[in-house]
């Protein structure tokens, strides 16, 4: 049986990622008029390399200075090999970003724009991304996260 991924449908999705070293991968590629909730995102080092630390973050818009395209850092954690780390602290992004609308949030209109998102252009797609220190670093990741489509 297929899975509906039409309009107002919520599909709980998980994916899994062998050897994340420092090169930047998506864990979530955004989709216009989804909201993504992440329940949680479990990294190990199992050995092979040195690893020291890895990031999670979203490449978007930067709400503050009204910028797109923007590193919004999610967290930053030291993992030797062996070690499990698990954030399972529930944020939610965005599919894509919102029409540009200059620094702050200060009206209801700004608030809207970003739940709109009605930018497009693959460019101004929202993407949850991890990567390593090092190339030579080796970060098996399961993420799983709420995938509600709202188009």
């Amino acid at each position: 049986m297929a899975i509906a991924r039409g309009a107002g449908t919520e599909i709980i999705r998980t994916a899994h990622f062998e050897s994340i070293d420092n090169t930047p991968t998506e864990l979530i590629y955004g989709v216009r008029h989804h909201i993504y909730t992440i329940l949680s995102i479990i990294i190990m080092a199992p050995g092979g390399g040195n690893p020291s630390w890895c990031r999670c973050y979203i490449t978007g818009y930067d709400s503050f200075a009204g910028t797109g395209g923007e590193t919004i850092n999610i967290f930053q954690q030291d993992i030797k090999i062996g070690e499990t780390f698990v954030w399972n602290d529930k944020f939610s992004m965005n599919g894509y970003e919102p029409v540009d609308f200059g620094a702050g949030i200060d009206s209801e209109a700004k608030q809207d724009a970003i739940a709109d998102q009605l930018v497009s252009g693959d460019s101004n797609r929202q993407i949850l991304k991890l990567e390593g220190e090092a190339s030579g670093d080796h970060f098996d990741t399961t993420i799983t996260y709420i995938d509600q489509n709202n188009a």
